[in-house]
């Protein structure tokens, strides 16, 4: 298996990515685009999961967000969820142009925030022949509600007076502050979120899956983007294309996945991952490997 740098463009930003390349066959391969979750690079979970599965003979291309990791994009850290989506079309639409692409046969897999951008760009991208998920959930739920869907309105109420006020600082020529992502310790990180808080500064910022370009930090006017935005609104329009969501018994998120399923009407499958929490099923190995298995079974059915 190869590695390759590559770019490309998306609406007028490029994109940096990797491409993986399994052995090269003498015909063009099934190929898989995978996206990373919000805050998240290229070189984290979506790299080991795009790794494995081109063990298993897929083409795979991972990239970085427009607006952060290696990708361009102003301004830094913007978590823009049509962008996104447009990020993964884009991805595909360059998939399309390579000698060892089947451009008949390519799918997305989604992680965490992505689970919810790949069933938005499936929806309305044909060219994606099937659809997976792992810890999916839809981000602008996350923000709005919590990851349990019990959190007060008024939390999300506060933030967007934030992005506002930072809106307002931009325009008077000064530079507004960023929303941090992760506080100073883990302790803190479970005072304010749980274990789901903690699991999340364990992976991002210890050296389990810290990356030097994982954004640590969004620009507030995410918050505005991300307010309207409904990512499961386009999965009846997948239709009869293939849909598989990989999900933890432990998951705190596992609610939103279960509701985009619930909107799926074509054939649709959950697998649960005993034991394994959202955050696990990024590098734990014990709960990646019987996810990859899952997703190559899929992918090899779904994409023929």
């Amino acid at each position: 298996m190869a590695r390759i740098g590559i770019t490309f463009d998306s609406a007028g930003i490029t994109l940096a990515g990797h491409l993986y390349i399994p052995e090269q066959s003498a015909d063009p391969l099934p190929a898989i685009v995978v996206s990373h979750p919000a805050s998240g690079v290229k070189e984290q979970t979506a790299g080991l999961y795009a790794s494995k599965l081109a063990e298993k003979g897929f083409v795979t291309l991972t990239f970085d967000a427009a607006y952060q990791g290696e990708s361009g994009g102003e301004p830094r850290g913007l978590e823009d969820p049509g962008h996104r989506v447009e990020d993964i079309k884009a991805a595909v639409s360059y998939l399309t142009t390579r000698p060892e692409v089947d451009a008949e046969r390519i799918g997305a897999l989604g992680i965490c925030a992505s689970g919810g951008y790949v069933l938005s760009a499936t929806g309305s991208d044909h060219r994606v022949r099937a659809a997976a998920t792992v810890s999916g959930v839809d981000v602008a739920r996350l923000f709005r509600s919590g990851p349990d869907g019990a959190q007060d309105p008024a939390v999300f109420q506060g933030m967007l007076d934030a992005a506002a006020h930072a809106r307002t600082v931009e325009a008077r020529g000064e530079k507004p502050d960023t929303l941090p992502l992760f506080p100073e310790t883990i302790e803190q990180a479970r005072e304010l979120g749980g274990e789901y808080g903690a699991e999340g500064f364990e992976y991002y910022c210890t050296p389990r899956g810290r990356h030097p370009r994982s954004a640590r930090a969004f620009d507030w006017t995410s918050i505005d983007k991300l307010a309207a935005f409904d990512a499961f609104a386009a999965v009846p329009l997948i239709g009869q294309r293939p849909l598989l969501m990989i999900l933890g018994t432990r998951a705190i998120t596992a609610w939103m996945g279960l509701e985009a399923f619930q909107k799926a009407v074509g054939p649709k499958r959950i697998h649960w991952i005993d034991g394994a929490s959202h955050v696990d099923l990024y590098d734990r190995e014990q709960y990646v490997g019987p996810a990859v298995e899952q997703l190559t079974d899929f992918f090899t059915e779904s994409l023929v």
